[in-house]
């Protein structure tokens, strides 16, 4: 496929404009947040194209955003970031993706890396016996359809009444784990009968359970805070969002919202850019099954969680409390959410969409736990499993510049389909074990979707957000052992 060939004005090293002159109908520019060397895969993969085109949303402010892991996706670019406002503005699934909340969670240990590589086999072993993981995993919890209905409402709080977890865990979750406005009856009977087997699962593709070792710390302090305190530390990382219920209820409205755009006479450059605005009867019913969506992602790492400590519990012989498994934070990244930012000097309500990015909240911020205040939200960005991940916090300049968003992860390079062609998982499975990770997956060969060489580096997807001031780098941790679906 040849480069894209559209203009991209640098306004700095890490910021690139498209011009709101690039396209007839664009209502604001385009900004990508890259390196000048991240540039050319970008324009090869024609992802601004896509940033172009969100431009052209109603009720769109400041700019249509791409993080710098950006790569292609359905409608929006994965790693798309766009502010309407609620009054004349318009909520697009597409901004969200398919798998609503897919997002992290994030625990730390009291446990070196030393006493973890004795028991690493065990500990895997254990982990993958303990949480359900796979395509079509089902769950260890039989949910009912009433219990359904309560778990879309209560999320994450749902399974610490039910025992999974405690009241401290949803503290260091954003919105509490539970986002309102949820309405079960917006939520058809298939998404229903997709999403009540697969409650407290991991599921398969890109989504994983890391153990995890702290290899750097830049800020000390800030680390300290988080309960991050040395070289070696381990910290187990949770990345799954709403599996088949989510990919339903985006079904589901898509199909509404497709027929819906020529009744609202919205024009689009791109059909799968189907929206509907904000105060709609449609919008209102997508958000209101989106947040029942969002809440069973945030139900479902709650579950995970409660089953991890469960594990290390059993392999260490000891309490959780002993093993100081504290959870550090969990953030959602494909969500849509009604916020107020300035924009021209005036507080507007928006509704941010977050596709494949991560809110970046700054210090003092009303939305962040207590005992973050002073340091920010905790923004989790985790990497390929061959690699390394990253911990760090929001800023007042993501406040003021992304609508409190940064990256959300390294981006992908090759498809899933292309990293099956050239790569074997037998082989992936021998490098990781070369490289001191063990892994545990029921499926070897998709082994290869996940590679390294899939990925961009997101040392530097988290470099150019640090550079560009939409987060601060924390820690950096590596992996020493892994779960895939």
């Amino acid at each position: 496929m040849p480069q894209w060939q559209g203009q991209l004005v640098k306004i700095d090293d890490y910021h690139w404009e498209i011009p709101q002159s690039y396209k007839d109908g664009m209502r604001v520019p385009g900004l990508i947040y890259a390196s000048k060397e991240m540039l050319e895969s970008i324009r090869e993969e024609q992802t601004p194209e896509q940033v172009a085109n969100v431009a052209f949303l109603p009720g769109i402010v400041k700019f249509s955003f791409a993080m710098p892991d950006i790569h292609w996706g359905y409608g929006f670019p994965i790693g798309g970031v766009a502010a309407m406002s609620v009054k004349d503005g318009v909520i697009s699934p597409g901004g969200v993706g398919y798998d609503i909340n897919c997002g992290v969670r994030l625990l730390r240990t009291n446990l070196s890396e030393a006493e973890v590589r004795l028991k690493i086999d065990q500990l895997i072993k254990e982990l993958f016996a303990n949480v359900p993981s796979g395509l079509g995993s089902e769950g260890k919890i039989t949910v009912s359809r009433k219990e359904m209905g309560e778990l879309m409402v209560e999320g994450a709080r749902w399974a610490v009444k039910h025992g999974f977890g405690s009241e401290e865990d949803l503290d260091a979750t954003e919105e509490g784990g539970c986002l309102r406005g949820a309405d079960p009856s917006k939520v058809s009977d298939k998404a229903l009968k997709r999403g009540m087997p697969q409650a407290g699962t991991l599921g398969s593709g890109n989504h994983f359970l890391e153990v995890q070792v702290v290899r750097e710390i830049f800020e000390p302090k800030i680390a300290s805070v988080m309960g991050i305190n040395e070289i070696g530390q381990v910290l187990v990382l949770i990345h799954t969002g709403s599996r088949g219920f989510g990919h339903q209820v985006c079904t589901d409205h898509l199909r509404v919202m497709e027929e819906a755009v020529s009744k609202y006479g919205i024009k689009l450059p791109d059909r799968q850019l189907a929206c509907v605005p904000i105060e709609s009867k449609e919008g209102r019913d997508y958000l209101a099954a989106m947040a029942c969506a969002a809440n069973y992602a945030w139900c479902n790492r709650q579950c995970i969680v409660h089953w991890v400590r469960g594990s290390f519990s059993k392999v260490f012989g000891k309490g959780p409390e002993e093993l100081g498994m504290k959870q550090i934070y969990d953030v959602a990244h494909n969500i849509a959410k009604i916020e107020e930012h300035m924009v021209d000097g005036q507080k507007l309500k928006v509704c941010v969409h977050r596709k494949g990015a991560t809110r970046a909240f700054p210090p003092n911020h009303k939305d962040i736990p207590q005992k973050y205040k002073e340091i920010g939200q905790p923004v989790l960005i985790p990497g390929d499993m061959g690699r390394c991940s990253f911990i760090a916090v929001g800023t007042q300049k993501a406040m003021e510049e992304s609508f409190g968003s940064t990256c959300h992860g390294a981006g992908r390079v090759l498809s899933r389909h292309a990293a099956m062609r050239s790569l074997r998982g037998k082989d992936v499975a021998q490098d990781l074990k070369r490289r001191g990770i063990t892994i545990k997956t029921g499926n070897i060969p998709s082994l290869a979707e996940e590679a390294s060489q899939a990925y961009k580096d997101v040392t530097e997807v988290i470099e150019v957000c640090h550079q560009a001031g939409i987060s601060k780098k924390v820690a950096m941790a590596v992996p020493i052992g892994v779960i895939k679906g």
